[in-house]
């Protein structure tokens, strides 16, 4: 889940039906490596788990990860759990014939199954959450995995320090527009990070996954202001 949020509240802009039309076009304009991201989250998981595995993917909405995962991945199956109704009937649109391995679930990581699944993701959605809501739900995930299973993590993550954190949301907006995003919108999403995103620095984000009881947490992934990280349950 990311972008083009309304600067007064994101997480109303993905119950926003104007909003979600847009959104598939949004991730790549804001995220370097966008695609990217998704090919290494594949053969992440696939170095720890079976050709049968069950995933499970928090924040799911939009549903472009877990396409891209499912193409990779044929002997695949999901649980794809996120809060906004409305982007998860855009996953549904998103999938096509690919739905029917993927059971959707609206919800919070408390309403996801409990497993034990055999990897799990969570990608552009950490971000949203407050340092304790955060480390709260990085353990409900760990819960719910087999031992040993391959989490994915990625979000919004950068130096906190303030003039540090206003160069790199500058840059942030300056990625969007250079990628086709109109200045306005990049500008407005600028300003929406800055005063509603619970941010952490990546050092914070690690702890945050070590605090929860994963181990063996390796940065993969670092973009401007985006960082992704793997470890294991």
């Amino acid at each position: 889940m990311s972008l083009e949020p309304s600067p007064l509240n994101f997480l109303d802009a993905f119950e926003d039906p104007a909003m979600v039309a847009r959104y598939t076009d949004g991730p790549r304009r804001f995220v370097p490596g966008f695609d990217d991201l998704h090919r290494m989250t594949g053969l992440l998981l696939a170095e720890r788990v079976p050709s049968d595995a069950t995933v499970l993917v928090l924040g799911a909405g939009g549903g472009l990860e877990l396409k891209a995962l499912a193409e990779a991945q044929p002997g695949w199956r999901f649980v794809g759990v996120d809060p906004a109704a409305e982007m998860l009937r855009l996953a549904e649109r998103t999938l096509g014939p690919l739905a029917a391995r993927v059971q959707l679930v609206k919800g919070l990581i408390d309403d996801a199954p409990k497993g034990p699944f055999d990897a799990a993701t969570c990608l552009l959605t950490l971000h949203f959450l407050d340092a304790d809501e955060r480390r709260r739900t990085a353990g409900e995930i760990r819960r719910r995995l087999r031992p040993g299973a391959p989490f994915v993590a990625a979000h919004s993550s950068f130096p906190q320090a303030a003039a540090e954190r206003s160069v790199w949301l500058s840059r942030y907006a300056a990625f969007a527009v250079a990628s086709g995003a109109e200045p306005e919108l990049a500008e407005g999403a600028r300003k929406a990070v800055e005063a509603h995103l619970p941010l952490l620095d990546p050092a914070e984000d690690e702890a945050v996954l070590n605090d929860a009881g994963f181990s063996g947490v390796s940065l993969f992934f670092a973009a401007l202001t985006w960082r992704g990280w793997v470890a294991y349950a």
